[in-house]
């Protein structure tokens, strides 16, 4: 992060980024697109881009913060005009949030234009580098985002599906692109589809975009997941779908029905909120607990702070209030300033939790620090009891796939067990959700899922020397959680 400035949900995963792709001759595009991007704003606060093609050039307008931010000064859209376009919202940390690093990346190379928006993480991002800088490549950026456009440009191929197809094998990770050229929109996952991806259709074309609820806010309707391994293709003859790679084991990263997905999204015909539902009531079923009233951390937990009531037949309360106008940072003067982050971020009530027995629901703990302020906020507002309950296992090790997670030294799951944990939070009781019950509850086969930040168990293969390169990176806080950058 940078100097002096914290982040107000500082144990929390902070994914990836929102991406987003629009195919629509007739509509104005730069308005759908900044629309579609204000849906995926969850995803990633601190810069917001887009480019669109009007079939001769690509423009593109971006900046660092809020898309409101952003686009604030309508005549930025104004200037984007054309039939089609690309969008992105973008986290990341310190060292690599700077202006040159948001998306979408536009370059210009031999065949014409070529934007790029990443979501994920390449895991072999440091070697590919390493070769393509050895064979003369020059990188106008710190992201492994830029790792495509390289390979696509030395492909030797013009046209750039066939091109994509030679340059992908290549690549190792998670990742979501949607690549645009002048006349082409294209849209390529994982082998593992460990990040979301999904179709959609207007009246005049097509979208792509990383969750479902970004088509209600641009009315589309919802077509199907793009499914690993898929490459798609949409221009004027339409959609065009080939396999990249073999079908294969599927691995969505489970946190985004956990945490990161909005819960009015739909994934793998599932809708986020009633599985986060069902996870609160299996873990009601686990870990049951005498209490007066169930609150929820705004704003994932709540869903699955209604199932955990639901099931043990108290009371759902309005515990905290959410600041929603602070953003999700600021500056941090002093010591005691610093304090006050949580504080300014939520409100208990106190005519409500004071002199009950309160049940927490929050859907993770990563670190532990912001749960302990948390739970001291409500000792302070009265609660007269604090039962902990997660709706997920305890997290044990970090995420390779471009999720900002601490080093596994800074994982509390790592280091403590339950009972540890609960007495340096400072609950009167804790409760994990185990891992059988977590799968159980998404209503999809068990192996759909990436779970390794739980179980440590990747199912792309990363070697040593990049383990120790992401761990060195994120102790010198210079790892993108949202598109893989180096610095």
């Amino acid at each position: 992060m940078f100097p002096g400035i914290i982040t107000t949900d500082g144990d929390k995963f902070r994914e990836e980024c929102g991406v987003l792709g629009i195919y629509s001759p007739g509509s104005d595009i730069a308005q759908l697109a900044c629309f579609g991007l204000y849906a995926l704003q969850h995803r990633g606060q601190e810069s917001a881009g887009i480019a669109v093609s009007d079939g001769r050039k690509v423009r593109v307008e971006k900046g660092m913060g809020l898309v409101s931010e952003v686009f604030a000064d309508q005549s930025r859209l104004a200037r984007l005009e054309g039939f089609m376009g690309v969008g992105h919202v973008r986290y990341s940390t310190m060292g690599s949030s700077l202006l040159v690093n948001a998306q979408p990346l536009v370059f210009r190379y031999r065949n014409g234009y070529l934007a790029v928006a990443h979501n994920g993480n390449l895991v072999n991002g440091h070697e590919l580098r390493f070769d393509l800088e050895a064979g003369g490549s020059i990188f106008q950026t710190t992201t492994d985002s830029e790792l495509i456009a390289h390979l696509v440009a030395r492909s030797g191929e013009t046209d750039v599906e066939a091109a994509v197809r030679q340059a992908v094998p290549v690549l190792k990770g998670a990742y979501t692109f949607i690549l645009m050229t002048e006349d082409k929109l294209l849209g390529l996952r994982d082998p593992y589809g460990i990040r979301p991806l999904s179709l959609g259709k207007t009246a005049n074309g097509y979208v792509l975009a990383s969750e479902t609820c970004a088509f209600d806010t641009v009315g589309a309707e919802f077509i199907r997941d793009i499914e690993p391994g898929e490459l798609v293709v949409i221009d004027g003859s339409g959609v065009k779908s080939t396999r990249v790679f073999p079908n294969g084991k599927q691995a969505l990263c489970i946190f985004e029905f956990i945490y990161f997905a909005r819960p009015d999204s739909n994934l793998h015909g599932r809708n986020v909120h009633l599985v986060r539902k069902q996870l609160g009531k299996r873990l009601a079923i686990e870990q049951p607990v005498e209490a007066d009233i169930v609150t929820g951390v705004p704003d994932s937990s709540l869903s699955a702070a209604t199932g955990v009531a639901e099931q043990l037949g108290l009371p759902y309360e309005m515990g905290f209030i959410k600041n929603r106008y602070i953003g999700r940072t600021f500056i941090q003067p002093s010591q005691e300033v610093r304090t006050l982050g949580v504080k300014l971020k939520l409100n208990p009530v106190r005519q409500i939790v004071k002199g009950k027995r309160v049940i927490m629901v929050d859907d993770s703990i990563v670190r532990g620090t912001t749960s302990m302020r948390i739970i001291e906020m409500l000792r302070n507002a009265g609660a007269r009891e604090v039962h902990v309950r997660i709706s997920s296992p305890p997290v044990t090790s970090s995420c390779f796939y471009g999720i900002d997670t601490s080093s596994a030294g800074e994982l509390i799951g790592a280091r403590l067990d339950v009972e540890s944990i609960a007495r340096t939070i400072g609950a009167d009781s804790l409760g994990y959700l185990s891992h059988e019950g977590m799968l159980d509850s998404m209503g999809l086969p068990q192996d759909s899922f990436c779970t390794a930040c739980f179980s440590g168990s990747y199912p792309v293969e990363i070697s040593s020397r990049g383990k120790f390169l992401f761990e060195e990176n994120k102790e010198d806080d210079g790892r993108c959680g949202g598109c893989g950058v180096h610095v």
